[in-house]
């Protein structure tokens, strides 16, 4: 008797679990009747036959088919629909499993030949995506006769009894209104939802509000201040979602606004028309000068800087009297989450980074290490250049010679004139494009040594580093933007620890730089003006160096 596994799957979580029990019933009793051994069984719930990302049951019995031990010699399934709804993927499921040696079988089918998968797989598609548009259809329906498409928006209830309906919630739309009113009396989302935190109201969803449940998406529609059912209307049809081939994960994309469906709902309106105008314009405004449209990083350590309590980012609180810039943590600001209240000065911050890295960077280890990496690769990337020489000197010495017979025979007129020109021109170019390769393959690799005077020099850069990296804000154009960007390669992200008030506060660096060395980057140490204490042994490919500033 033929070994046979069974395989099972239904489509969505609103169908009848029991389907899979049903569906594995009926290969059982077919199995039966055709004298099939049953020795393993597989089922997916609740997944869709569009993509074979995610669906565990279908790709362990992949696995197995192509096993050594191979556990079953035949596939039993309901109908062919059951394993994939795209011609792509049936057809390769097909062609692995009559590779590995097994043989599929549907129910209602038969043995699947290339014929059968061919027809079914181009039939499931087509039934897949025609649902797709009926389903649209009935969407746009919906939203025509006022009622919602979608999901429960906060500030609104579901009416029991009538689907797609809703009627305001008169608790949830008070605050729909506080934030309206805050943000167009010039308040920020950060502050608004701090504040609500504070006063333990809960979320849309989550545990707590923050900035984005408040700012959304402005080309989505997405977020609160963006949400056009506040003020009566139902826009549908905003957004689509499409399947990445390579990940199986729907992609949303932005639909242009022709394609946009928009039904008025007066009953369902919270914010007055002038309100609602007012915080459009005032987001519009505020758009305009948002900080990532700028040309390069503001400072030194955009982006890079995290919060010892919590990960968060560290963003700009504000300046003082003088001008310094002063950082706090993003999360205590936009939803008050994290405890750390600390206000930190950025320039103490980048002088204890820099002068740590400074101070690592003389350290004639690091030196040595760099320059045996160096010779190392060049060593390996030389052996690869001689292989690929010998390859190449062989080819053209091969057409070399194959250009030399053709003309020899084209001069004692054993060659055509027309076979001349059709074969000589093809070995001239082929010749020329050989001789360029080679003449592009480096040569033996030059091993470099420390010279006493090629050291002082690196010392002497290193020892300006400070006073460079301080005054990059001086440098304008190309030059300020290459000297940020060569220094923002060096680092990964910069932690910021922060002590008790008046403490001060422990800056831990991680550095790209064991990447390319493929040694620790930085080596144990202390310095003065800054404590450096070893992270993790300084272990690559991420090691880190921390530096205590006493700057509170």
């Amino acid at each position: 008797m033929k070994r046979t596994a069974l395989y099972a799957r239904y489509s969505t979580d609103m169908q009848n679990e029991r389907s899979v029990e049903d569906q594995l019933e009926l290969c059982r009793a077919y199995a039966v009747r055709e004298g099939l051994s049953v020795v393993s069984r597989f089922s997916d719930k609740a997944r869709s036959g569009g993509s074979m990302f995610e669906r565990d049951g279908l790709l362990a019995l992949l696995a197995q088919a192509q096993s050594p031990q191979r556990p079953f010699d035949v596939l039993v399934v309901e109908a062919l629909d059951r394993l994939s709804r795209d011609m792509e993927d049936l057809a390769g499921i097909h062609k692995r499993l009559t590779f590995h040696g097994v043989e599929i079988r549907a129910v209602h089918e038969g043995v699947a030949s290339t014929v059968l998968v061919g027809l079914r797989g181009l039939v499931g598609q087509l039934f897949r995506e025609d649902g797709a548009k009926k389903i649209k259809r009935g969407l746009s329906g919906v939203v025509r006769s006022g009622r919602i498409a979608g999901g429960l928006a906060y500030g609104y209830r579901v009416v029991p009894g009538r689907p797609g309906e809703r009627e305001i919630d008169p608790r949830q739309s008070q605050i729909v209104l506080r934030v309206f009113e805050e943000y167009a009396a010039g308040s920020v989302p950060r502050r608004i939802a701090a504040g609500l935190n504070r006063e333990g109201i809960d979320p849309p969803r989550g545990l707590l509000w923050n900035a984005s449940t408040l700012n959304g998406s402005s080309a989505r529609g997405n977020g609160m201040l963006n949400n056009e059912h506040y003020v009566g209307r139902i826009v549908w049809n905003k957004v689509s979602k499409a399947r990445n081939p390579y990940t199986g994960r729907r992609v949303p994309r932005v639909n242009p606004t022709v394609e946009r469906e928009t039904t008025e709902v007066p009953a369902l309106r919270i914010i007055e028309q002038d309100l609602w105008d007012a915080v459009q314009a005032m987001r519009a405004k505020r758009s305009k000068a948002h900080p990532h449209h700028s040309r390069r990083p503001q400072h030194l350590l955009s982006g890079l800087l995290r919060c010892g309590c919590c990960g968060s980012g560290y963003t700009v609180h504000d300046r003082d009297k003088t001008g310094k810039v002063r950082i706090r943590c993003s999360a205590h600001r936009e939803s008050g989450s994290c405890e750390n209240r600390r206000i930190i000065y950025l320039p103490a911050v980048e002088a204890a980074v820099i002068d740590g890295m400074r101070t690592h960077l003389r350290d004639p280890r690091m030196i040595e290490v760099f320059v045996k990496r160096y010779n190392a690769e060049r060593r390996r990337l030389a052996s690869t250049a001689d292989r690929d020489r010998a390859k190449t000197e062989a080819r053209l010495e091969t057409c070399r010679r194959e250009y030399d017979r053709l003309l020899q025979a084209f001069t004692k007129g054993i060659l055509s004139d027309a076979d001349a020109e059709a074969l000589l021109p093809k070995l001239r170019e082929e010749r020329a494009r050989l001789e360029t390769e080679l003449s592009a393959i480096e040569g033996s690799p030059q091993v470099i040594a420390l010279h006493p005077t090629l050291v002082a020099d690196y010392l002497r850069h290193v020892e300006a580093l400070r006073e460079t990296l301080s005054d990059y804000g001086r440098h304008e154009g190309e030059a300020g933007e290459t000297l940020v960007a060569s220094f923002r390669a060096l680092v990964e992200t910069v932690t910021i620890h922060p002590g008790a008030p008046r403490q001060g506060f422990e800056v831990e660096v991680r550095g790209r730089l064991s990447e390319l060395i493929g040694e620790p980057a930085f080596p144990d140490g202390r310095v003065s003006g800054g404590l450096v204490v070893p992270q993790e042994g300084f272990e690559p490919p991420t090691p880190s160096l921390r530096m205590r500033c006493s700057t509170s």
